[in-house]
């Protein structure tokens, strides 16, 4: 099992025709994910890469029953893409565009409400099941199946965290990037509910970081509820300047007030086991699963 998509995910890709949308699509293709159709306005009617094109989202799901989405459309128009698959009532949309205008974001989040679509992003690098499917740019070559789901605000530890459990034969049951902007879809919270429901996840690791609040909220999440499974957790940014945007605009910590240390003792105090480092990762697991 796994969580958001599996074997029987059906991927149209808007903004296909592109320069982004052409390589991750082919990525995609390669890796085994069943990519049904792509979307740009003014080419429907045409293939590419083997795939029909439609000039919207509606038609696209009406004719392929496309139920997820990978929006690789560039950030001036990447909101109405997401609009528009909300609107198609596509079940999983992954958003990969970078510096999507937050007063945008805000038209997102509101067309969310009265949906039930789940969005993965904006700046996210995707979610992935091993061996059933992969939307976004999360890396494949050190992806395992197996029982461990990850949530990660942070692309690049969680290439790291992937590859060093896999090398311990803990594969992952779902790796999803939730997304590195202030304003973004699913959460930490909304994946731990998600794990939490899935039979084939047996432990849950969090990879966290300054600024925002999706630590804080897991934090009270988990201390709410009898979880079940054991969670880790990686709060990095110990040691970033204050007021310091670093890399992504979730890291500024004017969007969160609490420091890596303050996350990491709400996490601590909420029952989830604290890795040092991304090296600590492999054994806090393994301590949890003994």
């Amino acid at each position: 099992m796994a969580i958001l998509v599996d074997e029987n995910t059906r991927l149209l890709v808007q903004g296909m025709t592109g320069r982004a949308g052409t390589f991750y699509t082919d990525q995609a293709m390669r890796y085994g994910t069943n990519c049904v159709a792509g979307v740009r306005p003014g080419r429907g009617g045409t293939s590419h890469l083997g795939l029909p094109v439609f000039h919207n989202c509606a038609e696209a799901v009406k004719e392929t029953k496309a139920n997820a989405s990978l929006v690789t459309v560039p950030a001036p128009k990447a909101a109405d893409a997401m609009i528009e698959a909300i609107e198609a009532e596509i079940e999983v949309v992954v958003c990969i565009t970078e510096r999507v205008p937050q007063h945008d974001m805000r038209r997102v989040k509101d067309a969310l409400k009265s949906s039930n679509t789940v969005l993965i992003g904006p700046n996210s690098q995707g979610i992935l099941t091993p061996g059933q499917c992969k939307i976004g740019v999360m890396p494949t070559v050190d992806a395992k199946p197996g029982h461990i789901g990850i949530a990660s605000r942070s692309a690049s530890l969680t290439s790291e965290v992937l590859a060093s459990c896999s090398a311990a034969n803990l594969g992952q049951s779902t790796t999803v990037g939730v997304g590195g902007d202030v304003l973004h879809g699913i959460g930490f919270v909304g994946c731990l509910e998600r794990f939490r429901d899935d039979d084939d996840t047996k432990a849950v690791v969090l990879i966290g970081e300054m600024g925002g609040r999706e630590e804080e909220l897991a934090a009270e999440y988990l201390a709410s509820v009898d979880y079940g499974k054991p969670v880790v957790g990686l709060v990095v940014g110990r040691h970033a300047p204050v007021g310091r945007r670093m890399g992504h605009a979730g890291t500024l910590s004017v969007f969160g007030n609490l420091s890596a240390d303050e996350k990491t003792s709400l996490l601590r105090d909420a029952g989830v086991v604290i890795a040092k480092d991304a090296s600590d990762v492999v054994r806090s697991v393994n301590s949890c699963l003994s």
